[in-house]
């Protein structure tokens, strides 16, 4: 049994709770961004929400790169491929890290051709190392300190982690198995290049798929009037904005991969390719000499090859 007494406590404690709640929305609607704090979701340059609600904050620089682990492969031959790839904090920010101090494999030598250029956001199955067949328990582990802050991915043999290349060509969805009828796009380009500093390096990729799966047209949009001219009502369904898409046939892009200078490429945003076979071609430029490598990438939107190409700068 509430007393008379415990229910005036009770409305105290409430109401102070609710004070506090305003005046802290109150400081929040007032007090302007602190200088160099990034801006919230809400209103530009100030925080929304309550100030229990965690706000989703963006960095566009001075994030760190992690290292990840996606999982590790058997070969025919009994060694393991063990499989990263990374997530660049930044949402802008694209660095370029060296093989060395900053950016190393062990156990071996540092370079053990890990990515150099880190763009931004999730990037997953970029790199893999090759271990002997008794490399046992034993682990890898990738080391980036990028922007003063380091992180490291670590690589071994757990049974859990295994996949296949088919888990890695549609970017981890779940392995249907061999009788799925989709095969992976096939993909033809030259491994090699030589250009100089700032003129266009053509780069055309030969691709083909097998129509699987069929492309979706876009739904046609609903009509706006009746057929006797009255307006139409229609209920807006929730839209789910984390779907990626219907599948759209086979599409031809880039990826850099290595590089001490960012790759410009024309157009920038996949190739699609109508009918399921043709060419793509992309003008690359680069703005400073040095080896650079690139990744083409053949999608039929369920599945992706890649191979890599490596270009070499002069001045």
């Amino acid at each position: 049994m509430r007393t008379r007494s415990g229910e005036r406590a009770h409305w105290m404690a409430g109401g102070l709770v609710c004070a506090v709640l305003g005046a802290a929305s109150a400081l929040n609607a007032q007090a302007p961004a602190a200088a160099g704090q990034p801006a919230q979701p809400g209103q530009p340059g100030q925080p929304s929400g309550l100030p229990t609600e965690i706000t989703q904050v963006r960095f566009n620089s001075g994030q760190s790169v992690v290292p990840y682990y996606e999982g590790w492969i058997k070969n025919p031959d009994g060694t393991f491929d063990l499989v990263f790839g990374y997530f660049n904090r930044n949402w802008k920010q694209e660095l370029y890290v060296p093989a060395g101090a900053d950016n190393k494999i062990e156990p071996g030598t540092a370079d053990q051709g890990q990515p150099t250029y880190f763009l931004p956001r999730r990037q997953r199955w970029a790199y893999r190392v090759r271990v002997p067949a008794n490399f046992g328990k034993q682990t890898v582990v990738w080391t980036i300190t990028a922007n003063g802050k380091t992180e490291r991915g670590y690589g071994d043999l757990l049974p859990a982690q295994e996949i296949n290349e088919r888990v890695v060509m549609t970017n981890g969805d779940f392995d249907p198995g061999l009788d799925d009828p989709n095969k992976p796009p096939t993909l033809t380009i030259g491994s090699t290049f030589t250009v100089k500093v700032n003129t266009p390096l053509t780069l055309a990729v030969a691709a083909a798929d097998d129509g699987l799966p069929k492309p979706r047209n876009p739904p046609a949009p609903k009509p706006t009037t009746t057929n006797d001219g009255r307006p139409a009502q229609f209920a807006t369904a929730q839209v789910n904005s984390s779907n990626p898409g219907r599948p759209r046939g086979l599409r031809v892009s880039w990826m850099q991969y290595r590089g001490p200078e960012k790759v410009l490429f024309e157009p920038a945003e996949a190739i699609p390719i109508p009918g399921g076979q043709g060419t793509a071609t992309t003008t690359a430029r680069f703005t400073a000499p040095g080896t650079y490598k690139l990744i083409a990438m053949a999608a039929d939107g369920a599945m992706t090859t890649r191979r890599e190409v490596t270009v070499t700068v002069t001045p």
